[in-house]
């Protein structure tokens, strides 16, 4: 919200192709349910455009470069890798990183090459489909620009990778990858680009920069713990998920092409399944130019543990040269593990491993199908990361880039930095207990003091667009989650199909938005604000909506009678209860629906309430009940699956990280301190 602006203040440009020059920006935002749709005209796609400059170095002492590309880059330096960016971003926000590279040069000539992707497919990855592809860096050397992109930069398209088909919801380019390509090598400093053109200013540019506050990801190589011939080429182990791609080294006759299928788990017969359970398909291939050990270049990354390659007999592979090459955002534990026994310790090992290896530039939800920045999965997963590596910076990159979206709608959009328009009404209400979450446990308060109006004006909108006469909202154009997949909604009486407006008063909702004005009222208090509104006429009109003074429970909507755990669970934690013998008869109801009647966004809640109200045996109950966590560690999990069973749904991934949250039930953090809005307790159940 306060970063400096880079671009105005830099002689460099953004540069591009002839191609891209001529085009128009696409204007690519509108509501989800608003009908203002309109054809996008994006067809350029798969572009990989690839930049190189020479330049002189004389002069010893500390040299950086600031580097940007739309939508994405590698960058090399006289051959050796340096790094890859930026986060996603939207144009009039858009990030550069910065590196220092003088341990990259040399005295005298040196080469900056540079792999640039315009992929151009409308989903949740980048804002692509755009038209607007570059690539933009200066190098400053003591204090001075001596390089900046602009004509000078020689281009070319790498007609080395082409595409092997779409898999994912739209998400990626399956890759097909020919060693033969005239721009095999680029990065190498004696590569010959005299047969390229120059680059060209885009004469369109409307981006504006600021440098990235997160840092980039890292590579690892992951070595195999497996590998052996089979009939028809090798199969590999790397020993668990990761997110990443494949590398190896191969000798055969030019156009000889090793096939490629990569998967988290194995078919029954023992080979790789590669059409994997969350609707993506890894088939790619490695063409060889007939050269000695030929090296298979990967751009784009999936989710995979097994790799099988598939070559004919006359085709040499070595062995030592197959690795994983894993990519996540710098990860250090910090964290104290308070679990009690080998059964909360295996779920904590499984929790941690997974954001150590799953996060990327940002929280993602899957690293497979979607690849999706989601508000709502984001909040729990982003925590736990947190509370595990006591760096906040993800955290607070988070909140601004979905604030940011309010240029989209006023009450913000599901995915942040993406060309997929989606609205799910509660995920924008959840972020303020995360929000409430930052400032208690980092203390910070003049960065809450900042975003505390962009905040309010969230709950604003809602109440303005959405608040009926008693305050209650109804009628919402955005789609209710409850929980997912539609299973784990333990029934919940009230239609909340997507893409359609739910006329339904109901619970959740409801149960959310009061949440969040109380969050909001204790942040203003912390932060030396005036409460934002008073919460009693809504809890009025919420136990008249909802609550059944017999059961002392509280029904889903308010024209059905049937009682779930969602339309319980979410009034417990945020204490919108009448009286303590309802706050125990829900804690008696989680206790009995365990789980397993629930997932993603009730789970959370769920252990957060019991905690708080000192059923601290029970959470750990909960924790290591047989059928959550403990489940997908039985059925071979090495990450978190998107839910607690393989067959849980129709696409489970299984390497989502929502569920990680988890470990932050098995660290320390101030729950107690958060979400105690009334400071009462209950004694232990039965």
């Amino acid at each position: 919200m306060t970063e400096e602006r880079r671009g105005n203040k830099s002689s460099a440009k953004w540069i591009t192709t002839l191609e891209f020059a001529d085009l128009q920006p696409n204007q690519m935002f509108h509501r989800q349910l608003g009908g203002t749709e309109k054809k996008i005209q994006n067809t350029i796609r798969n572009k990989h455009i690839l930049f190189r400059k020479d330049w002189t170095v004389f002069q010893s002492g500390k040299k950086i470069i600031r580097i940007s590309a739309d939508d994405y880059y590698k960058l090399y330096i006289n051959g050796r890798f340096v790094g890859q960016g930026p986060a996603s971003g939207y144009h009039f926000h858009y990030f550069y990183n910065e590196y220092d590279i003088t341990p990259f040069l040399h005295p005298g000539k040196n080469i900056i090459a540079v792999h640039t992707y315009y992929q151009g497919l409308i989903n949740r990855v980048w804002v692509s489909g755009d038209n607007r592809h570059g690539l933009w860096l200066e190098v400053v050397e003591d204090g001075k620009i001596t390089v900046s992109s602009d004509e000078s930069f020689r281009v070319a398209e790498h007609s080395g990778f082409t595409s092997a088909g779409i898999t994912g919801y739209d998400t990626q380019y399956l890759e097909r990858y020919d060693a033969s390509a005239e721009e095999t090598g680029f990065e190498a400093p004696d590569f010959d680009d005299s047969r390229w053109g120059n680059a060209v200013i885009n004469p369109h540019d409307d981006h504006q920069l600021f440098e990235q506050p997160s840092q980039t990801v890292v590579s690892e190589e992951i070595e195999p713990v497996d590998i052996r011939r089979t009939d028809d080429g090798l199969f590999v182990d790397f020993g668990g998920t990761f997110v990443g791609s494949v590398t190896c080294r191969a000798t055969g006759k030019k156009g000889d092409e090793i096939a490629l299928f990569c998967g988290q788990e194995l078919n029954e017969d023992g080979k790789v399944r590669y059409h994997l359970r969350a609707c993506c398909d890894y088939q790619e291939f490695f063409k060889l130019s007939g050269k000695t050990l030929d090296t298979l270049q990967q751009f784009d990354y999936k989710s995979f543990r097994y790799a099988e390659l598939k070559f004919s007999p006359d085709i040499q592979v070595d062995e030592k040269s197959v690795k994983l090459i894993a990519r996540h955002y710098p990860f250090s534990l910090k964290a104290k593990c308070l679990a009690r026994n080998s059964a909360e310790k295996s779920v904590w090992d499984l929790c941690v491993r997974s954001l150590h290896y799953g996060v990327q530039e940002v929280i993602q939800d899957c690293m497979g199908r979607e690849k999706g920045y989601y508000l709502g999965d984001g909040c729990y997963s982003l925590l736990t990361f947190c509370l595990l590596t006591k760096d906040y910076t993800l955290m607070e990159k988070f909140f601004d880039d979905f604030l940011r979206t309010s240029f989209i709608n006023r009450g913000l959009m599901t995915c942040a930095n993406c060309s997929m328009m989606q609205e799910i009404a509660e995920y924008p209400l959840i972020m303020f207990t995360t929000l409430l979450e930052y400032l208690v446990i980092t203390g910070n308060r003049d960065f809450v003091r900042v975003r505390f109006d962009a905040f309010a004006d969230i709950l604003d909108f809602y109440r303005k667009e959405y608040a009926e006469a008693d305050g209650l909202l109804n009628n919402l154009d955005k789609w209710c989650v409850v929980d997912w997949p539609k299973q784990s909604q333990d029934g919940y009486d009230v239609d909340v199909s997507e893409l359609k407006v739910c006329t339904t008063k109901h619970n959740v909702i409801n149960a959310y938005y009061i949440g969040a004005i109380k969050c909001l009222n204790r942040t203003a208090a912390i932060i030396g604000h005036e409460p934002y509104a008073d919460i009693g006429p809504l809890e009025k009109s919420f136990f008249k909506a909802f609550y059944d003074p017999e059961k002392k429970l509280f029904r889903d909507s308010a024209v059905s009678t049937h009682i779930s755990l969602p339309g319980n669970i979410f009034a417990w934690w945020f204490e919108i209860l009448p009286d303590e013998e309802t706050r125990k008869n829900i804690a008696a109801m989680a206790m009995e629906r365990r789980l397993d009647r629930c997932c993603f966004f009730i789970g959370f809640p769920m252990l957060c309430s019991l905690l708080r109200d000192g059923y601290e045996k029970e959470m750990h109950q909960l924790l290591t009940d047989d059928r959550a966590w403990l489940n997908m560690i039985r059925e071979g999990a090495t990450t978190t699956f998107e839910n607690w069973r393989k067959d849980g749904k129709w696409n489970t991934s299984l390497f989502h990280l929502t569920l990680t949250y988890g470990a932050a039930f098995l660290t320390p953090w101030p729950v107690k301190q958060i979400f105690s809005f009334s400071g009462n307790k209950t004694e232990t159940i039965g």
